[in-house]
């Protein structure tokens, strides 16, 4: 990846001139807390020309048609319509679903993993399930080749219980995993039946209750892991950064939370000039009116995506941040030290 150098980006707002101003996004934090409907126009703009870029809806098509509810985007798809992941077109009135989309590959534990400075899978392998396609249209995505679905292999059921023969645990990623999520419950099912693995999934929570519930059986039953992107609290920021609201999100993690002991942890980037302190507070307090045990970690930015031109997470940010959250939960760590400036 080529980094751009940072440069000043005027907010179409307030006039402000900063380097922690996207380019792509064009409108300051304060506007997104203090001018919400202008700011929104200004970022759901930015959306519209990247989802046109990747031949994808700008948002979820909301006609008369197959009404699909496999995510929180509840696309309502008329015929000859695409829905918002891409994955599903009706086609002459029927659903026509693209799945088993992925890429593969082995780690050797312990891997990158963000949950695995808590993890206790140290030997062995990890099977990585990238899962392409998603139900958000992040602008600063470090894994936007998801978008291209023509890249993807298509790998079956039965293929995937094989790679699963070498790995100790199994960890699906992406993208988000929801798209394909009937898909993945599916294999996941099929390989637990052949052997026990853990089961960790990695995905933004936008995902039907029922099956986000059943995922979170797999992992609570193989010692698993679930982590959500917990990418911002408040909704409107949330939305201009990743096009969509967080409200499935939130309301996802707290069942899971309430339902399921031991398996939660999250993670949040910290996007210079986006994610701040009182951001991170807001996450923190809300894991924490949950569960205080809930391992949390504060990622390190590197440009990515559509905002190449913004700068890397400065140390000051990162310790700021986490002794913000350590007033309210027991466990947090920053990961990608290595990025900090």
């Amino acid at each position: 990846m080529l980094f751009e150098m940072p440069k000043k980006i005027k907010c179409r707002l307030c006039g402000k001139e900063s380097i922690e101003i996207s380019s792509a996004l064009k409108v300051c934090l304060a506007c997104i807390r203090n001018k919400p409907e202008e700011a929104m126009e200004i970022a759901k703009e930015a959306h519209r020309k990247i989802r046109k870029e990747y031949g994808l809806p700008a948002d979820p098509p909301r006609n008369d048609g197959i009404h699909c509810k496999i995510c929180a985007n509840e696309c309502r798809i008329g015929e000859g319509e695409k829905g918002y992941c891409g994955l599903r077109e009706n086609i002459n009135g029927k659903m026509v679903v693209k799945q088993g989309l992925l890429h593969t590959y082995y780690d050797t534990l312990p891997t990158n993993c963000c949950a695995s400075w808590f993890c206790g899978a140290k030997e062995g392998y990890n099977l990585a399930v990238f899962p392409f396609a998603c139900s958000f249209n992040c602008i600063f995505c470090q894994n936007y080749q998801h978008k291209n679905l023509e890249m993807a292999d298509i790998i079956g059921v039965n293929t995937l219980v094989k790679q699963a023969e070498k790995a100790n645990c199994i960890c699906y990623f992406g993208g988000t995993p929801e798209p394909q999520l009937p898909f993945l419950l599916k294999v996941t099912k099929a390989i637990l039946e052949n052997k026990m693995v853990r089961i960790c999934w990695e995905w933004n929570g936008t995902g039907n209750k029922k099956l986000v519930r059943r995922a979170a059986e797999f992992s609570y039953d193989s010692n698993g892991i679930i982590k959500f992107d917990l990418k911002a609290f408040d909704n409107n920021l949330h939305i201009a950064l990743t096009g969509r609201p967080n409200i499935r999100t939130l309301e996802n993690f707290e069942m899971i939370a309430k339902e399921f002991d031991g398996i939660l942890t999250a993670t949040t980037l910290l996007i210079p000039g986006y994610i701040d302190g009182e951001e991170v507070r807001k996450i923190a307090e809300f894991i924490s009116s949950l569960n205080q045990n809930i391992p949390y970690s504060l990622l390190a930015f590197h440009p990515d995506f559509k905002m190449l031109d913004m700068p890397f997470t400065s140390r000051k940010l990162a310790l700021e941040c986490y002794e913000v959250a350590k007033k309210y939960l027991k466990s947090v760590y920053i990961g990608n030290k290595h990025l900090l400036v």
